[in-house]
């Protein structure tokens, strides 16, 4: 979101790019209910050969241009909606970042990568670093750059996979055990970050991501605070990087301690911040350890929409008072200004999915809905690249919050190691 919208919320463009993200998300939505089913295009491969048997097929392509054309057309209509947006820039400007995030889509499709849990974003987020970075980018293509419209369109998609229902089948053991990690793990990390310096938004994005579901949880926690997306990169960055050692040291951590494969499932379900490395860590350590930190990790993962919604409230009534006398609290009025309406889109979805859809129904959208989240999510983390500087991601100052998130993921690892074992053993 725009400065100008953050020190006035009052403002049109505020006001507007709330409710276009939640109209044009729900949209999506209803779309693929009644027929308009976006099919997913494929992007794994191994070698060269199977490249060009996979992903580079005529047949392929046509879904990727399916993709394409669906989601231009959601941007231009986003961008027109927007006071103060050049729907020319986007007409312009879309198709290039689309063209990078393709790129960073087909990396991270590759076997070798995918197994070392690099997923779709640190590509998204890299090469448009190189890019931003290498390149003097033109105003226009700059002026399309809409990570808050991506961004927030991707979370409400995410709430079509948050199903209520589905609580009941992760078992109590894992509800409670999430509960507990949640809490404690976001409160140690929030305290942490305090002693440590580290600024509000940055806390904020650190608790949840180390506590909740890592890359999720910082972009849910971004829009629900409107963050820094350059602080959201960095955030990412760090989950996605301490996920790898993880993944490859606990399960062999578990065997070394004698951890029966329900506490070992229960621990790696609860400790490593991506469903990705969650599977693979699970993977290595054995099938029922694999069903229970899936189970974990799903119970976890459900608590984002509270915790959004949670943060949310904190945050709107808390912070960012410029209009409102620093002796008094902002007004009901002033807090539902301010609140981020893509929680209210979430929510919605996730209630839809849960209460309202059939179950045949949701099979046959989720694998488009989930490709169009995923697309969503990697478009704003390329346009974050595109306009990211590396100096403001590697220097000093950076240190503080490095030291508090590292800090908080120790305490993770033991904390949910002590709950996993007195729970599951």
């Amino acid at each position: 979101m725009s400065t100008v919208a953050l020190a006035n919320p009052k403002t049109k463009f505020s006001l507007t790019e709330d409710w276009t993200v939640v109209v044009l998300g729900l949209l999506s939505i209803v779309l693929s209910l009644n027929g308009l089913i976006i099919p997913a295009p494929v992007f794994g491969w191994t070698d060269a050969s199977s490249l060009f048997s996979n992903v580079f097929t005529a047949k392929n392509g046509l879904l990727i241009a399916g993709q394409f054309a669906f989601t231009y057309v959601i941007a231009l209509i986003g961008t027109g909606l927007i006071a103060g947006k050049s729907v020319r820039a986007t007409l312009l400007g879309f198709p290039v970042v689309f063209g990078l995030t393709l790129l960073a889509l087909i990396l991270a499709g590759n076997k070798t990568l995918k197994d070392l849990n690099l997923e779709a974003v640190i590509f998204s987020l890299g090469i448009g670093l190189a890019v931003g970075n290498l390149f003097r980018l033109p105003d226009w293509l700059r002026s399309s750059l809409s990570t808050e419209l991506f961004v927030k369109i991707g979370l409400i998609l995410l709430g079509t996979s948050v199903i209520f229902g589905d609580i009941l089948k992760a078992g109590s053991l894992g509800l409670i055990q999430a509960l507990a990690v949640v809490i404690s793990v976001w409160y140690f990390a929030f305290w942490v970050s305090k002693r440590l310096k580290v600024d509000d938004e940055l806390t904020m994005m650190l608790a949840s991501a180390v506590s909740i579901c890592g890359v999720s949880a910082a972009i849910a926690t971004s829009g629900a605070i409107q963050g820094d997306s350059k602080k959201l990169s960095y955030v990412i960055s760090l989950v996605l990087i301490t996920a790898i050692p993880m993944m490859l040291v606990m399960p062999y951590a578990a065997h070394a301690m004698g951890l029966s494969p329900a506490v070992t499932g229960a621990w790696l379900g609860g400790t490593i911040d991506t469903s990705g490395a969650v599977v693979a860590a699970g993977t290595l350590a054995g099938e029922e350890a694999l069903k229970i930190s899936t189970i974990v990790k799903f119970s976890q993962n459900v608590l984002l929409g509270v915790a959004a919604f949670a943060i949310s409230i904190y945050w709107t009534y808390t912070k960012n008072q410029t209009e409102v006398a620093q002796t008094s609290k902002p007004t009901l009025g002033v807090i539902w200004e301010r609140f981020p309406k893509f929680v209210l889109g979430f929510l919605a979805a996730s209630l839809l999915f849960s209460f309202v859809v059939s179950p045949a129904t949701v099979d046959t959208v989720k694998g488009s809905l989930k490709s169009l989240q995923g697309l969503w999510f990697a478009l704003a983390f390329t346009s974050i690249g595109l306009e990211t500087r590396f100096s403001d991601l590697f220097n000093a100052d950076n240190r503080r919050p490095m030291y508090a998130f590292l800090i908080a993921q120790t305490f993770n690892v033991v904390i949910t190691l002590v709950i996993a074992y007195f729970l599951f053993r």
